[in-house]
């Protein structure tokens, strides 16, 4: 069965610009992933709209969860950690905290220089080692979503597709009222 995707236009990017965008403010992580049936298809549908992977990355996650949380309670409000290692030794600490649905998280990350010593401070910190994630990530950037192909041992190959954006201002008025306070306060 032929692979389809359908997202009008295209953001090319080089492989070397591919990392998250700076957000300042508050920022959410939403995210959603595919399991893919059929890897050629999907490189494919990617490619057809300008969208080529970046070479493949091996990354070993280690994931931990506060403690009283466990596999099948929701998600939402709860502090989840994860350790991050590359393939060229670089360590990468990750915080997320789901918030009205378990594909928006607030999302803080910063780098570590020792992921044992870092590690040790997470589970300190009362942090409890959970699955331990290892897979190659392929990456690419497609109508200014971040496109993640991750070949996951023991578990198959997944797409994700990633969007970080700044928390908005929620309003219930209307645009009529709107435009009425704004002219009234323009005078």
């Amino acid at each position: 069965m032929p692979f389809s995707l359908s997202i009008s236009s295209v953001e090319s990017r080089s492989h070397s610009s591919l990392r998250r965008p700076v957000v300042t403010g508050a920022a959410q992580e939403i995210e959603v992933k595919y399991r893919v049936g059929d890897l050629d298809a999907l490189v494919s549908a990617l490619a057809a709209r300008g969208a080529a992977l970046s070479p493949p990355v091996w990354q070993d996650d280690q994931a931990y969860a506060q403690p009283g949380w466990d596999y099948g309670q929701s998600k939402i409000g709860v502090v989840f950690a994860r350790l991050r290692t590359t393939e060229n030794g670089r360590h990468l600490f990750t915080v997320k905290k789901p918030l009205a649905n378990e594909q928006a998280c607030l999302e803080h990350e910063s780098p570590v220089a020792d992921r044992e010593q870092m590690h040790e401070a997470i589970t300190t910190m009362g942090f409890r080692p959970t699955a331990r994630i290892v897979k190659t990530r392929r990456t690419a950037v497609l109508d200014g979503l971040s496109v993640c192909v991750d070949e996951v041992e023991h578990a198959g190959i997944f797409m994700e597709l990633e969007r970080t954006v700044v928390e908005l201002e929620r309003t219930s008025d209307t645009y009529d009222s709107l435009v009425r306070s704004q002219l009234a306060a323009s005078g």
